[in-house]
């Protein structure tokens, strides 16, 4: 009988905590350490930095959505974003999924949405370094060395961004660039460090809170290899 009375102390003064963070209590947090809050916040904090990469890929490269008739940004986003992907992977794109598809992303004989392959080659990514969670709990375990892969990556995707041309000497996929009033655009630099920031983040606290290391890598940025997730 106390233990039901001391549990519900717990859960009285939890709510209480949340109601005056301006966050609402859920039942489901006592099953979470400190690290898996901390995990959950970082997941939702990428996953809309992420949409927000994808949207503005879109209108910066409008001709990439126009492969596929009738696609507009968000069923692109609803595909990019979902909870659950396909099983073998995205038919549009040869059945592949994540990592596998930055690499195609980035060839010039690619011929179809260019965006859609490089978005789900990264959502994927992204998405295998938290093991395809959206939250953590307890007994739930995260690899600090996928979190750390997936940040320098993430820094390769932005560099191939930044310089992979065509045969014409034309970039692939525009990104960063002059506006018409002569002010620069670094706004997606700022979604690729701010990504980039987190995964780091992420990998350190786990590494610290596991008591396990990081193997630090160095590649080179020109090459399509990436590191594996």
């Amino acid at each position: 009988m106390m233990r039901w009375v001391w549990m519900s102390l717990v859960v009285l003064s939890l709510t209480g905590c949340a109601q005056k963070l301006g966050r609402p209590f859920d039942i489901k947090n006592l099953a979470k350490s400190d690290m898996d809050l901390i995990t959950d916040i970082h997941i939702a904090e990428i996953r809309d930095l992420t949409e927000q990469l994808i949207i503005k890929l879109y209108k910066r490269n409008p001709r990439e959505l126009r492969k596929v008739p009738g696609m507009t940004i968000e069923k692109r986003v609803a595909q990019l974003m979902a909870e659950k992907r396909p099983e073998n992977g995205f038919r549009e794109l040869g059945g592949m999924d994540g990592i596998a598809l930055l690499p195609l992303a980035f060839s010039s004989e690619f011929r179809g949405d260019r965006v859609f392959a490089l978005m789900a080659g990264v959502t994927g990514m992204i998405s295998a370094s938290y093991n395809h969670q959206l939250e953590f709990f307890l007994l739930d375990d995260i690899d600090q060395q996928k979190l750390y892969n997936c940040a320098r990556n993430l820094e390769k995707v932005a560099w191939l961004l930044n310089n992979e041309k065509n045969s014409h000497g034309e970039l692939l996929l525009l990104s960063n660039g002059v506006g018409k009033n002569g002010v620069p655009n670094y706004s997606y630099e700022r979604l690729f460090s701010q990504m980039i920031l987190i995964q780091d983040m992420m990998a350190v606290m786990v590494a610290d809170s596991t008591n396990r290391n990081i193997n630090q890598v160095v590649h080179s940025m020109a090459s399509m290899t990436f590191f594996p997730i």
